[in-house]
């Protein structure tokens, strides 16, 4: 299987470990992964909650957080073949001072989702750090890419087409994700890759698309590549890795999840997810949810006005109370059934 390029930048799997937070995919994550010749993400949503300063100063914490994780992987990954990045919401109010902070740090790359990564470029000019959008449809690419030729003559270094079946924020309607086959989702694929190619062709350089959302099998990324993707990304099966950031209350979650604990649910970020059912979503149903501290992580959040604190639920999920958290998990969670390592997941996934 080919490596993937990325300008300048090479890493010899064309995985990439999909960013997860709050603190599910850390250093720990992110750097194994690179050191098997991968992509290894870090995703930098509350990234310092475990800081001692966080409760009084999250907005320190978390950056000094990127550039320690960031240093933290890189160290780990330099006997392998692989590159760091991070995952990076639009939707944060510091998004700005967090890319910033990855560049500075040495990101090999920054994937941005959750939003239109609009200004994107205009905080890595100079730099050596490659930039991705997330995207769900040919729209959304056109529009992220036109506006980048528009205001910063420059395209993406890569591109993320992540599907309906991603966990997490999802880029599209409840709606939607209630019947994903009349998606047609493969079709999307193909004509999201199309237009990233216009805009490969005027620019003159390779875009590699990279497929996310659903890829549990090597049969699953064989399909993605004959769609005409580069790579994919895959995040849910990482959790239950020996390796992943996240407590192991967290991992055995996954691990004893059924496919009817899923559930599409409302988040503050203003974006449907998707979720394991626990009695924190039964509180969430009943309105129970009392908002104390404001850790000010979102831009436009109003905590008169939000369901409950994203900040308080995804950190008590992964430090390891369960039942009184938010847990994040892609479509395919009831297929997972055991532990595993890093290594022999992307064994695995890569068919060696």
């Amino acid at each position: 299987m080919k490596s993937l390029q990325i300008g300048d930048k090479t890493a010899r799997i064309p995985l990439i470990q999909g960013g997860m937070g709050v603190g599910v995919s850390r250093s720990s994550l992110a750097g194994a992964v690179a050191a098997e010749g991968g992509i290894g993400v870090i995703s930098t949503a509350q990234i310092g909650y475990d800081e001692e300063d966080f409760a009084q100063h999250p907005a320190q914490a978390n950056l000094r957080a990127i550039e320690k994780h960031i240093l933290l992987a890189k160290e780990k990954a330099r006997s392998g073949n692989g590159l760091t990045g991070v995952n990076i919401m639009v939707a944060l109010k510091d998004y700005a001072d967090h890319v910033k902070a990855a560049v500075s740090a040495g990101a090999d790359v920054i994937i941005s989702g959750a939003g239109l990564p609009l200004d994107l470029p205009e905080y890595v000019e100079g730099s050596n750090t490659k930039i991705a959008p997330i995207v769900s449809s040919p729209k959304a690419a056109s529009v992220i890419l036109r506006m980048w030729e528009r205001r910063y003559h420059r395209t993406a270094d890569f591109v993320v087409i992540e599907g309906p079946k991603a966990g997490g924020h999802l880029g599209f309607s409840e709606k939607d994700l209630e019947d994903i086959p009349a998606l047609d989702y493969d079709n999307v694929i193909r004509n999201t890759i199309q237009t990233v190619n216009e805009f490969a062709v005027k620019f003159q350089q390779k875009i590699p698309v990279i497929v996310a959302g659903g890829i549990f099998t090597h049969e699953d990324v064989m399909h993605a590549l004959s769609l005409g993707a580069d790579g994919v990304q895959v995040a849910s099966r990482f959790v239950v890795t020996e390796e992943c950031d996240a407590d192991q209350r967290y991992k055995d979650c996954y691990i004893n999840a059924e496919a009817d604990q899923i559930e599409i649910i409302k988040s503050p970020v203003g974006m449907p997810g998707r979720a394991l059912h626990n009695h924190f979503l039964e509180e969430v149903q009943k309105g129970n949810m009392k908002i104390g501290r404001c850790y000010g992580c979102l831009k436009n959040c109003d905590p008169a006005k939000i369901p409950y604190c994203i900040t308080d639920a995804l950190t008590r999920a992964v430090q390891g109370d369960v039942e009184n958290g938010l847990i994040f998990c892609g479509a395919e969670v009831g297929r997972i059934h055991e532990m595993t390592t890093v290594h022999d997941l992307m064994q695995e996934l890569m068919g060696e």
